[in-house]
């Protein structure tokens, strides 16, 4: 894994020196996404320079050196990722005339943009990339991101100068950098406690998943404007999940699983492919155990595997791996990681990230990450099942809002659902904050039923109570300055061209009801896919990894395996209230039933409790009064109100709070100009 960084300035105003010391600057910024090799090229006359750092993980000689020629020298690359059926490709190009001089997947991409095209070479590969291409010939940029988002790049254009990497850091690197806020993404990231459709910065984006960006540096129109181009999709989720439709799976659910199988081997198969020391995150859950078990398959000897575990026993999953590595037989490590441990990561997140990313698991895995890297240098991850396979408790939560399996919680709870029914809306909404106020109290529990009891009644049906359960703030206009929020329903920015997407008025009916669950909860799996898989758990694994320069490779997500799975009838996914029935049954061949079949196990740390101990101080001094005013993001009152409530324990805001803390803590990290 690596990184990439470069800029294209129309005015063309630099020497090639000063083209070559500014991208090297740049690429600089990376260096722990590629500290083994480092390297810069230029074209001054067409204001054109790249920059790169290595990760060295095929090709180890001098060959693998980026940025990269083609052999006919019309094309510059340079690539971050990796491609996986390289060496298929490679004897295509070979046959039709193309020669090579080492083995590195990136001379198969330089060589195949040069005989194919880049859009039809890009279609050909299966991998993880992000990817800068000069085409000298057309003198034009084109950037190019992976299907699922497992890699970042961001682009920006400030003036006469496009600036493209892999993290905010390299564009900051560069003089034309403008740091200006947008407010439009704080709120969304206050919403989601992630980013996805937007950056922190105006000028600023990130490429979508499956997508390209190309600048011709000849288009006057273009760079008459501020505007940064459009994005042209070459895969599109949505239509594979159309195309799952029209044209789904036809066998039974036996060839199901088989095909599955095969896939997945195959899939874990080509991610085991490596000239460096080869591992995999396990946490004993589903996911990662079954990529476990499919590389122990394909090994002549003990795989190895990593997993922490933490002193708080509601947060430790090492128990779990432990009996699935001892079934399998792999060569495990395992660390129990003590709070003073975890609290120490906290100081590295705005760095590591860029951005703010509120999402605390980041910590966790960041420290697995870290324990994995003393040993090896790529570690594959199951990330990915729960949005395929409908894994999520909420998928299932949503349609139930008396989920619970306490028979006599359920009960108070209907009962409590009547009596509010007969209340006016305001008398309700009363009663809540009423009771929000009481969770303290020694009747607490009886008060935040009446507090869900109360939203329940006030959600619009499975749509509304899903989006509810994804957010973090809601009345943004009441928290950030300057922001109108339009409350406007964010799952419906799934396509209205397949009802059964739409997430507004395009699924509605009984929950209840299979066939509508079934819309609903493909639904959800959908937008998850599109949002919130590259917006938080990839960037999360990306960031993490490569802070320690571990590559992190998730075959889960081979998009052969995706559109496979979006294939599937949903009652191969589903199974009463539980989802990845087919994942379990793949497992089931290789893992006792008893080893994973358990509730799920969240890949958290107790943030409530941190902030409330040793964490206080350190929050107080982000979000105190007369820093949030002068600041002028935030408005005090709401942030101040839940402080208060949760340092008294009347309600657990720690999600809330995060969010704005990890905020203020990028802001300190990257004030600005």
């Amino acid at each position: 894994m690596c990184g990439l960084a470069g800029f294209l300035n129309v005015s063309r105003n630099q020497t090639a020196d000063q083209v070559l010391s500014l991208v090297g600057r740049m690429a600089d910024t990376l260096r722990h996404r590629g500290p083994d090799d480092g390297g810069t090229w230029c074209d001054a006359r067409a204001g054109i320079g790249l920059g790169f750092r290595r990760l060295s993980i095929l090709d180890l000689s001098p060959m693998g050196h980026q940025p990269m020629i083609s052999s006919c020298g019309r094309f510059v690359i340079a690539f971050n990722g990796e491609i996986y059926n390289h060496d298929e490709l490679r004897i295509e190009l070979a046959a039709e005339g193309r020669s090579f001089r080492g083995r590195s997947d990136t001379e198969v991409l330089v060589e195949g943009f040069a005989k194919w095209g880049i859009e039809p070479t890009i279609k050909r590969c299966l991998g993880m990339f992000a990817i800068a291409a000069w085409d000298h010939q057309r003198q034009e940029l084109t950037l190019i991101r992976d299907r699922l988002g497992k890699k970042p790049l961001y682009v920006a254009k400030f003036g006469p100068t496009v600036l493209f990497g892999s993290e905010l850091k390299a564009l900051r690197a560069h003089p034309a950098f403008r740091d200006e806020i947008n407010r439009e993404a704080i709120g969304e990231f206050l919403r989601q406690s992630y980013l996805s459709s937007q950056s922190i910065y105006r000028n600023v984006m990130p490429l979508r998943p499956g997508s390209s960006v190309t600048i011709k540096l000849n288009d006057d129109q273009y760079w008459s404007n501020s505007m940064i181009p459009g994005q042209q999709e070459y895969w599109d989720f949505r239509r594979v999940v159309s195309n799952g439709k029209t044209q789904p799976f036809t066998g039974n659910y036996d060839e199901a699983v088989e095909r599955l199988d095969q896939l997945l081997t195959d899939a874990v198969g080509r991610r085991m492919v490596a000239d460096v020391p080869l591992g995999a995150f396990l946490s004993g859950g589903i996911d990662s155990s079954l990529v476990v078990a499919l590389m122990q398959k394909q090994s002549s000897r003990p795989v190895k595997t990593f997993t922490i575990g933490f002193e708080e026993k509601a947060y430790n999953e090492a128990p779990f791996a432990r009996k699935v590595a001892s079934h399998l037989k792999t060569d495990h490590t395992e660390l129990i990681v003590t709070s003073k441990e975890a609290l120490e990561v906290i100081p590295l997140l705005p760095q590591l990230f860029d951005e703010p990313f509120g999402d605390s698991s980041e910590i966790p895995t960041y420290l697995v990450s870290h324990l994995a890297r003393r040993y090896v240098t790529v570690a594959l991850s199951g990330d990915g099942g729960d949005e395929l396979f409908c894994g999520y408790r909420r998928y299932f939560e949503a349609l139930d809002p008396f989920s619970t399996s306490d028979s006599t919680t359920r009960s108070a709870f209907l009962r409590i659902v009547r009596v509010l029914h007969s209340m006016p809306p305001f008398v309700r909404t009363s009663f809540g904050r009423a009771c929000q106020v009481a969770g303290c109290l020694p009747f607490g529990r009886l008060a935040t039923l009446f507090l869900r009891a109360s939203e329940v009644l006030n959600e619009k049906g499975p749509n509304d109570r899903y989006l509810r359960n994804m957010s973090h703030w809601r009345d943004l206009d009441k928290v950030v300055i300057a922001m109108s929020d339009t409350d406007r329903d964010r799952l419906e920015l799934l396509s209205d061209e397949d009802p059964s997407l739409s997430l507004g008025s395009g699924v509605s009916g009984d929950p209840n009801d299979a066939t509508t669950s079934e819309r609903f909860q493909q639904s959800w799996q959908a937008y998850d896919t599109l949002n919130y898989l590259p917006g938080d758990i990839l960037t999360k694994v990306d960031r993490a990894s490569m802070g320690v320069s571990l590559e992190a490779r998730t075959p889960l997500l081979d998009h052969r395996v995706v559109e496979f799975a979006w294939s599937l009838p949903h009652a191969f996914k589903v199974q009463g209230r539980s989802g990845k029935r087919i994942l379990r049954d793949v497992l089931a061949r290789y893992v006792p039933r008893e080893l994973f079949e358990r509730p799920k196990v969240g890949f958290g740390v107790p943030i409530g409790d941190w902030l409330r101990g040793p964490l206080r101080d350190w929050a107080e001094n982000l979000i105190n009064e007369p820093r949030l005013k002068s600041e002028g993001f935030f408005h005090p009152g709401p942030i101040r109100q839940k402080w208060a409530e949760h340092l008294q324990g009347r309600t657990d805001w720690c999600y809330l709070l995060w969010d704005v803390l990890t905020f203020q803590a990028w802001l300190e990290k990257y004030p600005l100009a």
